[in-house]
């Protein structure tokens, strides 16, 4: 299985970006889709999650500018930015619980991570 992210880049503040996450694969079932990411200097953090069941979680800094969204029948997860800071600024990695062909268990796969930048 593999997470391939994109739609990162340089935007202006007040500015929109949209990422993608494509899932790959041998997959039978993906359930929490999730975004995170890390500034330099500092820890990763949760940004959004989607649950299977379609619960959403926005960390404090992006609720109301933010959006997560996934389409299953794609294996993919977007985050809509809107309305962005530099702040924002960092690199943003997708995280996905997905069950294997074969596999009982759920296992926890993590994209390359694509970086946004926020500056004028």
């Amino acid at each position: 299985v593999q997470l391939q992210a994109s739609g990162g880049g340089l935007v202006q503040p007040g500015g929109s970006l949209r990422l993608s996450c494509a899932a790959s694969g041998s997959i039978i079932a993906i359930n929490d889709m999730s975004w995170y990411r890390q500034a330099p200097g500092k820890q990763r953090e949760l940004v959004a999650r989607l649950t299977g069941g379609g619960i959403t979680n926005y960390a404090d800094s992006v609720q109301g500018r933010f959006t997560i969204s996934r389409d299953n029948a794609k294996n993919t997860v977007y985050l809509q930015m809107n309305s962005l800071k530099p702040e924002d600024t960092a690199v943003y990695y997708c995280r996905m619980s997905i069950r294997r062909v074969g596999d009982v268990y759920v296992y926890i796969y993590w994209g390359q991570g694509t970086l946004v930048t926020v500056s004028s």
